[in-house]
């Protein structure tokens, strides 16, 4: 039995709950699916060192504040768990407003069907529609590069997504690749338990003074255009910097920021640079980023030659090729200020479309 809707969103984090509230108030006809067993999308997942003063931000969802919604956790919010806060916040706000979200739902395949629908398949269940708001972000697909010996390691790799505590590594040096974010708060983590080697591609470009919003404007400038032309989604810590952070600059002192270039190849029991110098290493964490969790849209044949997506729309959310389809949590809206923005735009143009799509061919909306 296939079932009916307007639209569907896939995914219940920020981007997703952003279009769902919009689309609620735009009067839609339309379902989340999540496919995790709780509230509170990748927030959930995260390491439990990881509190609210350490995460680039989480900003209020329309309509409804953190402060409003878990009143109990604003004095402590800064020492607060993010795997904890965030999604009570996120339940909170699903039950405020009763969105219709359904989990866990697993969304494999999206297709075309007959009629200009699209066909959704999870495990036991098959949906028409004719919209989709996809806000599936990238932790499900935590990227990590290939260098020759990897097999060969003796020792433990592991992701950033895969990381909990740096107790769990003390005593073992460890090697942490990568130049974002994520990776030096890291880096500054576990050199606090252990030894540790810092590598990157690049030279980081770090950030001494304050964030501005004129930064911020032109990271997302940067994305959206790259977008726009079909091209994959780059870093903007090239266009932001690294912020140099109290703790980062005691982590500076303490000689953990003395960075290498990329090793040339991995050993059983370490890495291995093209000067011929070896660093021993009992672990390897990668912090080298997610790829947009997009496998369950391959049939729809979306990418360009350039290997992105073409977007287009006020926020570049649409699919230049699929006016049907909204990526939200894509390319310039992966950010939580920015999948609110984006969130808005994408119910607001897909409503609208498929509006003047029933109108076109004499539909009306079921």
């Amino acid at each position: 039995m296939e079932e009916a809707h307007d639209i569907v969103v896939i995914g219940a984090g920020q981007a997703g709950l952003s279009a769902a509230y919009h689309l609620q108030r735009l009067g839609a006809d339309f379902v989340v699916l999540d496919r995790n067993h709780a509230p509170g999308g990748a927030w959930q997942h995260r390491w439990p060192s990881l509190t609210l003063s350490t995460t680039n931000a989480v900003h209020d969802l329309p309509g409804l504040s953190f402060e409003e919604a878990v009143p109990d956790l604003v004095d402590v919010a800064g020492d607060a768990q993010a795997a904890h806060a965030v999604p009570r916040y996120f339940a909170e706000y699903e039950r405020r407003f009763a969105l219709p979200v359904e989990r866990p739902v697993d969304v494999r395949c999206v297709s075309d069907a007959a009629g200009g629908l699209l066909r959704l398949e999870a495990p036991g269940r098959a949906l028409l529609v004719r919209g989709l708001v996809n806000a599936t972000g990238t932790w499900e697909r935590p990227f990590v590069p290939y260098y020759p010996g990897a097999e060969s390691f003796r020792g433990r790799q592991l992701h950033t997504r895969d990381y909990r505590s740096a107790e769990e590594l003390r005593g073992k040096h460890v090697v942490v690749v990568g130049g974002g974010i994520s990776a030096v708060q890291l880096l500054d983590e576990v050199s606090r338990a252990t030894t540790t080697t810092w590598v990157t591609r690049r030279e980081p470009a770090w950030r001494e003074e304050p964030f501005t919003p004129e930064i911020g404007r032109r990271a997302v400038a940067l994305v959206e255009d790259r977008v726009r032309r079909g091209l994959p989604p780059g870093s903007v810590v090239s266009v932001t910097g690294l912020p140099m952070t109290p703790a980062l600059r005691a982590a500076r002192e303490r000689g953990v920021l003395e960075r290498r270039p990329m090793f040339r190849s991995i050993e059983p029991d370490g890495v291995r640079w093209a000067d011929g110098s070896f660093q021993h290493a009992e672990v390897i964490l990668w912090c080298t980023g997610f790829r947009s969790a997009l496998d369950h849209l391959a049939p729809l044949q979306l990418r360009g030659p350039g290997g992105g997506i073409e977007m287009t729309g006020r926020l570049a959310t649409q699919v230049a090729a699929e006016p049907r389809i909204h990526l939200v949590g894509y390319g310039p809206s992966a950010s939580t200020i920015g999948a609110n923005r984006a969130g808005r735009a994408a119910a607001a143009e897909l409503v609208a479309h498929l509006g003047a799509s029933a109108a076109t061919t004499g539909r009306g909306a079921r």
